[in-house]
């Protein structure tokens, strides 16, 4: 399903008109007809306003996900956000991969510190 589809099930299941929903997220009436219709893309900005209209996620509305309210936990998310390659304990405890094939800790060991060694290079440091 595409995302125009989703857009307008979404109004539609809300008892909304075309009209209604453009003015909610600060759109014409004609681009939302482009969105629903495939014919033109939302920006991410104009996603992003029909997502938390709606409560959905950017994924379910974009077609990549089929439940609409799927998001990562908070801690996960701030897991995610704050991942530190270099923590010995990640090394551990993840199975890194490059092509496929996971690598060793050996392996991530050196990769860090090559990235370690551009930046420096980089930087002047």
């Amino acid at each position: 399903m595409k995302y125009g589809n989703r857009i307008a099930r979404l109004r539609a299941e809300r008892g909304l008109t075309q009209g209604e929903l453009a003015e909610k997220v600060s759109i014409s009436r004609a681009s939302l007809s482009h969105y629903e219709n495939d014919r033109r893309e939302p920006d991410l900005d104009v996603l992003s306003k029909l997502a938390d209209y709606f409560g959905v996620t950017l994924d379910y509305l974009m077609g990549r996900t089929n439940e609409p309210g799927r998001s990562l936990d908070p801690e996960v998310m701030e897991f995610v956000e704050s991942l530190e390659l270099a923590d010995e304990s990640i090394i551990q405890k993840f199975q890194l991969t490059v092509d496929g094939r996971e690598l060793t800790n050996d392996e991530a060991r050196r990769f860090i510190a090559f990235i370690r060694a551009e930046r420096q290079m980089r930087n002047g440091d």
